[in-house]
């Protein structure tokens, strides 16, 4: 069972933090510098999966760290003994060209600016600390259609906020109206 999903740059500043059991906020933010300092110590040579590692970090169970180092930016998933290391690695991958497909050519930018739908992106793939998908045309399509859902919510919602806007104008006019029907009715 997959126990976090962490992603931070070079200089260990978090883009995405998601853990799939509850932990209290500075347990959290502890565990992701842990994990950075470990992993960004190693050499690109070194074998992408450390055991028995995250231990003290999340309750005391053995635990594993499967990462990737991209560019800028180290993915890294926290896992159970029960996960192969096979199985994440390729998991990873199917994250990262997702995000590649979805952004057209990721950046960490993207991953600062949308954080949303990279979110999104990442519970089509994991939910709970299970993985319910790792076809990347399925999970592109599913966020590409929860956007398009978005964007027509906010369409409507500006429509609605303009008329909500424009009803003091017309409350306005109104009872200009109505003063001057009075003062043509008095003359």
């Amino acid at each position: 069972m997959i126990k976090a999903v962490l992603v931070f740059n070079n200089h260990g500043k978090a883009r995405l933090v998601k853990f799939f059991h509850h932990f209290g906020e500075e347990l959290q933010q502890q565990a992701v510098r842990e994990v950075f300092q470990i992993v960004s110590k190693r050499s690109d040579n070194e074998c992408n999966f450390i055991e028995g590692i995250a231990t003290e970090l999340l309750g005391g169970m053995d635990y594993k760290l499967v990462y990737r180092h991209y560019a800028t930016l180290y993915f890294v998933f926290c896992c159970d003994t029960s996960e192969s290391e096979l199985g994440i690695l390729d998991l990873i991958q199917v994250l990262v060209e997702s995000l590649d497909k979805c952004f057209e050519n990721v950046c960490e930018l993207d991953l600062i600016f949308h954080v949303d739908k990279v979110h999104y992106m990442v519970n089509e793939i994991v939910m709970g600390g299970m993985v319910l998908e790792t076809n990347m045309q399925e999970i592109v399509a599913h966020t590409q259609q929860q956007m398009k859902i978005e964007k027509e919510d906010k369409g409507a919602a500006q429509v609605v906020v303009a008329g909500v806007a424009s009803a003091p104008t017309r409350a306005v006019a109104a009872v200009n109206q109505v003063k001057l029907a009075v003062q043509q009715g008095l003359k």
